[in-house]
């Protein structure tokens, strides 16, 4: 196995560098792009037209780029479009009033002389999402809280902030990916988040308990090897639990992905975003479990709250 003679701990300086480059390509992407915001959490409007004619995948990328080509409207007014039938549904997050509905017909109209004046428009309220994004923040919060009293509980506070840096570590790449690909972030992709959180924590858990049993069948030897000798020791496990599942959601995401490409009406697009993040995090999970969780707590293992340095019996 390529990892075999890997010490996890002497070797640090590279699991440091890959977090570095993850760090600073992350912020630069945060910084430069942003995240897109889907019109769950910014707010929005769909604007529902009837064409006249039966839409197709061709016939809604024309539609997107006519408005997108058009000086008076552009990029804001159709940030994604679907379609049944001979209907074609147009989110914007900017204001769909008389005046823009108007001269969007009038836009399309121009290769779409058959298209219906009368149209649905459906408003997506921005406190929405504010209130949703702000939810799922406290839940990350308390999550986060929770797992940390019951891991310091179990094992020590050192493995309990250890496990917090893994976490935020896992969210954070997810996070530079969507902000990377300017992927839309949805309440399905929330909903994807806060379910690594709890994978993540199990994989960095099953690492920490053979730490504790090594420890104490081993308490002669320094904590570091104890570590690496234990990581190794769960390795195997936390690369084949990684792959099963990454077979099954994989699978899931494929199936859901070519669904979507040939009938872009199917319902399946929230299900492909939420197994295409989940993939992204148990990737991302793996990382930290193995490279990150256990050099963690040996770098973090100076820290004892309510418990004295146990001394070494001298021999002889």
């Amino acid at each position: 196995m390529l990892l075999k003679n890997f010490h996890f701990i002497k070797n640090k300086k590279i699991t440091l560098i890959i977090v570095a480059v993850v760090l600073v390509v992350g912020v630069l992407s945060f910084a430069i792009r942003g995240l897109n915001l889907d019109i769950d959490f910014t707010g929005g409007y769909e604007l529902t037209v009837d064409l006249g004619e039966t839409v197709t995948n061709d016939i809604a990328e024309n539609v997107k780029s006519i408005i997108r080509n058009d000086s008076e409207l552009g990029d804001d007014y159709v940030s994604s479009t679907s379609y049944n039938g001979t209907s074609i549904m147009i989110e914007s997050k900017e204001s769909m009033e008389t005046e823009q509905q108007t001269h969007l017909l009038d836009v399309l109209a121009e290769q779409y002389p058959n298209l219906s004046r009368d149209v649905n428009l459906s408003v997506t309220s921005e406190r929405f999402g504010a209130h949703m994004m702000r939810n799922a923040f406290f839940a990350v919060i308390i999550a986060v809280v929770l797992m940390l009293v019951y891991i310091a509980f179990r094992f020590e506070i050192a493995s309990g902030l250890a496990s917090i840096i893994c976490l935020l570590h896992d969210l954070f790449v997810m996070l530079t990916v969507y902000s990377l690909f300017q992927i839309p972030i949805s309440s399905s992709i929330i909903a994807a988040f806060l379910t690594i959180l709890g994978y993540s924590i199990n994989a960095t858990i099953v690492v920490f308990d053979r730490i504790r049993e090594n420890r104490k069948r081993q308490a002669e030897l320094p904590f570091e090897e104890v570590v690496n000798e234990s990581v190794h020791e769960t390795m195997g496990r936390s690369f084949n639990t990684t792959l099963t599942t990454l077979l099954t959601i994989g699978a899931i995401f494929v199936a859901c992905a070519i669904t979507v490409a040939v009938s872009p009406t199917s319902n399946l697009g929230n299900l492909r975003d939420f197994s295409g993040t989940l993939i992204i995090g148990i990737v991302a999970g793996l990382f930290s479990s193995v490279f990150l969780s256990g050099m963690l707590w040996n770098a973090l293992s100076f820290i004892r709250i309510g418990k004295g340095k146990k001394k070494r019996k001298s021999k002889g």
